[in-house]
């Protein structure tokens, strides 16, 4: 179905030519600037080094987990309004919080900062994020930066990248988001998908080819082919949207007719212009989609990469659950036992809950194929339901319209508002241990409204709107599109965007100074961060040998988000679900800290520096996590700022798994060391180690760094960190403890 090589290929007469069989050709490092993805880099790259590209985007867009964290760094940086469109949209919290009123008081916030800065405000439940910068904000050749991982837009012509909160910031006050020039993977697309099988089931089987060897991770995919002439603008974002599962930075994909026909539909024609390699482009390496062998798919738990074809799952649901449990299992550490098995009756995989939702589930065409596949059918009156929640008004207005809605609800199935909460716990959380079927873009164990340290786990899969709904009509047991009839919607989309005209604010260019931020209870300013001292000492507050972690596992997702505008109150989460004791262990080592920086010694810091010749007069103290490769998954900045509040100053793995996650921890002042990749890490909670000269080490751009860890027992070996890759930017964010602090330094590009 996909097939990745990993060698180089150039692109001739729109074919791929493997590097030892393509004559007359520019070397590498200039034919790769031939591709799409560097046609658009280069146009908005503001530096002079072309290997680290410095790059100013055309809009950015944030979500109400994230926007107020944005605005208030920001404005505590010297904001005095939006240089480009910035859309706030209230997506991630539009349910109002039990016993509080903390969700709308900060989407209160947002409309004021809208207002005062001169930016974009969508309302709850008129959008989601991603939905709305398609219909509103994409743009052909155009960069957009979101402080939402799934921000990808390159299926209509418009590279969109997924960062925490901090590179938003910089934007906002003309600064540029650095990056070293990306390798380009192609992905060529060939064949023609087979009726009910939809863009999620290319998407899984795309992730599932590339996300495990980490052979695309903070690269650029690039999609083209003979393939791409059958797929539909809906079909081309539904794969482009899972791209950010395969942890590439972004994605773009060639324009055509099809493209141009939506930006007219849209009201919008100006914004297309066709993009394609020119003869010649390099890429590094190739994936091929063979679109005609793509079957209906299924992602199990706890990855999008955990994936079979559901024919496959049907013909052996026993010994393929097992193997799936043995590893969730040992990833849940005990806390909590997944039977995927339970769902298993009479030989055939039972469903409990399907939910067709958010940036990749809640389009139009998945909506309008569903409604046909269970049209005159019922989702019945067992444990089996169906949700329904279209990503935008727009789209919700169309299918109400056009009949497709109630042909739903006369199913059984429930219509629900734009909203993108199933995605994380906070909406449609499955009952513990029963399998959930949704059109949405993870599976993550601690997403879904999982709680594993308190017992409860959700078993959450993946799969295409079709067979959803194929599965509905089926009485919940597992069931391939593929494998019942069906017509296909013929009714197009027709757009109307009267309905964000009439309710949205849209004032970008429009600043009103004088307009008063709306700052509720809940809503807190960030506290002091300590810079960094010559030296550093840290503590092991958390030791984690996963083979990932995710930035749920970080910080969890779901019900915390109500605390998300209160630094002290949302850190109280850290690794709660993974390593409930780090917040302790964290505010521990952070009174330490304080009891250095008011002269209360000697402490136990002391006692430890004292046995490696340091001194606390010029030594920072504080936490650290070592996790193998932490940071898959979302952008919330969240999962670095709460290390911080709690006194965090380092990370310790092998490999950060993207960069966005490693971004933010620089923004926050946490130095994102890594090991030699045959180095053992065999020390526990509670050891300590120092490393001296690190403020030196990093301003001078010294990437080796020999340090010492001190054990529990008393015990004094040597440890080589590194830490390289940081622009002159970053090394001056570090040394002063974070972003906040850089600006108000006075320090700017």
């Amino acid at each position: 179905m996909v097939e990745l090589v990993k060698n180089g290929h150039y692109l001739i007469d729109e074919k791929p030519v493997p590097v030892g069989e393509a004559y007359g050709v520019d070397e590498p490092g200039q034919a790769r600037e031939k591709t799409i993805a560097y046609s658009i880099l280069r146009a908005h790259d503001k530096g002079n080094d072309p290997g680290k590209p410095r790059i100013s985007f055309d809009a950015l867009i944030s979500h109400d987990i994230t926007f107020v964290g944005i605005i208030q760094t920001a404005r505590a940086s010297g904001l005095t309004q939006f240089p480009v469109p910035y859309a706030m949209t209230n997506c991630h919290n539009s349910l109002c919080a039990v016993g509080g009123t903390i969700n709308e008081d900060d989407h209160a916030f947002g409309l004021s900062a809208a207002k005062k800065y001169g930016g974009i405000y969508v309302p709850a439940n008129h959008a989601v994020i991603h939905q709305y910068a398609r219909e509103r904000l994409s743009e052909c050749g155009n960069m957009i930066l979101g402080s939402d991982s799934h921000t990808r837009y390159g299926s209509y012509g418009c590279m969109g990248i997924g960062e925490g909160g901090g590179e938003l910031v910089k934007q906002l006050l003309g600064n540029a988001y650095d990056l070293p020039a990306p390798e380009v993977v192609l992905v060529y697309l060939d064949g023609k998908p087979r009726k009910g099988v939809g863009p999620q089931d290319v998407a899984i089987a795309l992730v599932a080819a590339t996300f495990p060897g980490g052979e695309v991770t903070n690269k650029i995919l690039e999609f083209t082919g003979p393939g791409l002439k059958y797929l539909s603008a809906d079909y081309r974002a539904g794969i482009d949207v899972m791209t950010t599962e395969t942890a590439c930075l972004s994605s773009i994909w060639e324009t055509d007719g099809v493209i141009e026909e939506y930006y007219k539909s849209i009201g919008r024609p100006h914004a297309y212009k066709k993009l394609a390699p020119a003869q010649g482009a390099y890429y590094d390496s190739l994936v091929r989609v063979n679109l005609d062998k793509i079957e209906c798919m299924i992602a199990l738990p706890f990855h999008p990469s955990i994936a079979y074809t559901i024919r496959q799952l049907q013909k052996d649901p026993e010994t393929i659950f097992k193997e799936v449990e043995a590893q969730c299992n040992k990833q849940l550490g005990g806390s909590v036992e997944l039977d995927l098995r339970r769902s298993i009756k009479d030989g055939k995989v039972h469903c409990e809950q399907g939910v067709i939702v958010g940036c990749a589930g809640g389009m139009y065409e998945n909506i309008m194929t569903a409604a046909e596949i269970l049209k005159n059918g019922s989702v019945g009156n067992g444990y089996f339901d169906l949700s329904v929640y279209p990503s935008s008004t727009p789209i919700a207005l169309a299918i109400t319209k056009n009949g497709t809605a109630a042909t739903l609800m006369e199913t059984g199935a429930v219509m629900k508002p734009a909203f993108c909460g199933p995605c994380f716990g906070a909406g449609d959380t499955p009952a513990h241990n029963t399998l959930s079927i949704r059109h949405a873009t993870r599976n993550f164990a601690n997403r879904e409204g999982s709680k594993p340290g308190e017992g409860q786990i959700a078993a959450v899969a993946l799969m295409d709107a079709r067979s959803i709904a194929a599965t509905a009509a089926n009485g919940g047991i597992l069931t391939a599109a593929t494998d019942i009839d069906f017509d296909e919607p013929q009714l197009p989309y027709t757009f109307d965007g009267s309905v964000y005209q009439k309710r949205c604010y849209e004032g970008f260019g429009n600043p009103l100074p004088d307009e008063e931020l709306r700052l509720g209870p809940g809503i807190r300013d960030w506290p002091a961060m300590p810079k960094l001292e010559d030296n550093l000492l840290v503590k092991l507050c958390a030791v984690i040998h996963d083979p990932v972690t995710t930035t749920d596992e970080l910080i969890p997702s779901g019900e915390t988000s109500s605390y998300r505008s209160n630094p002290l109150g949302l850190s109280e989460f850290t690794l709660s679900r993974r390593s409930p004791q780090y917040v302790g262990n964290s505010k521990a080592v952070l009174a330490l800290e304080n009891d250095r920086k008011q002269g209360n010694a000697p402490n136990e810091a002391a006692e430890v520096l004292a046995k490696v010749g340091g001194y606390l007069k010029n030594t920072s103290i504080g936490s650290c996590i070592f996790a193998r490769k932490p940071g898959d998954g979302s952008a919330r900045e969240q999962a670095a700022s709460c290390q911080k509040v709690l006194g965090g100053f380092a990370n310790i793995c092998y490999e950060y798994a993207t960069k966005r996650y490693r971004s933010n921890c620089i923004n926050w002042g946490i130095v994102p060391f890594t090991l030699g990749k045959d180095s053992p890490f065999d020390y526990n909670e509670g050891d300590w180690i120092y490393i001296p000269g690190v403020r030196q080490a990093i301003a001078s751009g010294k990437t080796t760094i020999p340090s010492k860890v001190i054990t529990q027992d008393g015990k004094i070996s040597d440890i080589t960190l590194f830490c390289d890759g940081l622009t002159d930017n970053e090394k001056l964010i570090l040394q002063e403890g974070c972003l906040m602090n850089y600006y108000a330094a006075g320090y700017s590009d």
